[in-house]
């Protein structure tokens, strides 16, 4: 039997790589070639799309073929999908085929994340699953921190050598694509052997239809939850604010200050936005997980929505006053982040008691948690599509006035789970009586 140690960090490393890719170097990217903060927002929003429906073949993943399988043969993948931007970055027309390459990136990388998952929980037994839950969790938050981080500074450096942002970006996806072809040969050969699907031995349940017929019927215990109101509520609207500012904040500090933005280098992106946020967003994340242990998840709540939300606040300020002074900069962006990781937990831990708690859910919690992401993500998309041409219209320090307000809705959700679900004071899954 091989050690988790052998496979689980570089697993799940390659899991956050390509969602940094599609979700924020693109942003930087299409900033650094002259994309507008409109077509910005609207192409990158629609990269989570993927997110959003992988519990529909999810079941096909579980179903058809070994785990392991579907984890290497989708990391080689990814190898060649990113492989091919080098190529459409030095097309004339280089947009829409970028934007199709990313979002094969993306597809990719979405049934990745539910074959990596799959395989962490069947070759591993509940003890190694708790044990190794922390080390997945800073392998994926690292991945992105080499993402955010270091392959913008990468970029930024290799335009600082009068490399066009053409050739700096495509030298930084030809890197990316050359590590997840190792990762593929690697892990073909590394990862474990697992048992077969549960049902996959029962003519009636195996195959293409068995398949579905189990994801239908995992969705329709899912909707049939007498507060699916309130819980689809929550995870859409949680984010609101969140979810528009977050697509701005890096167009917001490559704009030049006439154009209302901070005028930094991609260099300075690359280390205070990828380097001390994502470090702050995780030892946020750390926090609130302490936290929560402590004092239960509703005791938390409120706090959490307002760290969560309140460092917002600095954006307005950083967009009257545009200091230039890189430490102010940063500050607001560790504390923004810092606040986000801390109250994003609650999130989570919300999404967990929901998959686990259902009455009769025993046999679908993963089910049930994929369609809780899908929800997630929708709830970053759709926000995400207008945002761009919202802040084109109103300026940047209207726009952040706005996502202040647009924190709102978040507060009304918190105070209708707190009223509607009494099932969130349990210091354990959701009790079987609240569905």
């Amino acid at each position: 039997m091989r050690s988790p140690w052998a496979w689980v960090p570089s697993v799940y490393g390659a899991q956050g790589l390509p969602y940094a890719v599609a979700m924020l170097l693109s942003v930087v990217m299409f900033k650094r070639l002259g994309l507008d903060n409109t077509d910005i927002a609207l192409y990158t929003s629609w990269l989570h799309l993927p997110w959003v429906i992988k519990p529909v073949w999810a079941p096909l993943v579980e179903r058809l073929g070994r785990l392991r399988r579907w984890v290497w043969a989708m990391q080689l993948v990814l190898g060649a999908c990113l492989g091919l931007l080098p190529v459409t970055l030095a097309l004339p027309d280089f947009v829409a085929a970028t934007l199709l390459v990313l979002w094969l990136v993306a597809f990719a990388a979405a049934t990745h994340d539910v074959a990596a998952d799959g395989l962490y929980i069947q070759a591993l037994d509940g003890r190694q699953q708790a044990q190794f839950v922390g080390v997945r969790s800073a392998c994926w938050r690292l991945s992105m921190l080499v993402g955010q981080g270091g392959l913008v500074w990468l970029a930024g450096t290799l335009e600082a050598f009068q490399w066009t942002p053409r050739q700096a970006w495509g030298f930084v996806f030809g890197a990316v694509a050359l590590c997840f072809v190792l990762l593929g040969l690697l892990h073909a050969a590394s990862l474990p052997a697992t048992p077969e699907a549960p049902g996959r031995s029962d003519p009636a349940s195996a195959g293409v239809r068995g398949a579905m017929a189990a994801w239908w019927a995992a969705v329709r215990s899912f909707f049939a939850r007498p507060d699916i109101g309130v819980v689809l509520a929550f995870l859409l609207v949680y984010r609101f604010g969140e979810a528009q500012l977050l697509k701005l904040v890096v167009p917001f500090l490559l704009d030049d200050p006439a154009s209302g933005g901070l005028g930094l280098d991609t260099r300075a992106v690359g280390v205070l936005y990828g380097g001390v946020g994502v470090a702050c967003l995780l030892a946020g994340g750390v926090a609130g997980g302490l936290a929560i242990a402590r004092w239960g998840l509703v005791r938390c709540l409120w706090p959490m929505v307002a760290v969560m939300h309140l460092p917002n606040l600095l954006f307005v300020a950083l967009a009257a006053w545009q200091p230039a002074a890189l430490w102010v900069i940063g500050g607001v962006l560790a504390l923004e982040q810092l606040g986000y990781g801390f109250g994003f937990t609650a999130y989570t831990v919300y999404m967990l008691r929901v998959a686990a708690g259902h009455q009769g859910a025993s046999a679908w919690t993963a089910s049930h948690y994929a369609l809780c992401t899908g929800f997630m993500a929708l709830g970053l998309m759709v926000p995400g599509l207008w945002s761009g041409a919202l802040q084109q219209h109103i300026g940047y320090l209207a726009f952040f006035a706005w996502a202040c307000v647009a924190s709102l809705p978040s507060v009304a959700v918190v105070w209708l789970c707190l009223r509607r679900q009494p099932w969130l004071a349990a210091t354990g899954p959701e009790p079987a009586r609240a569905a």
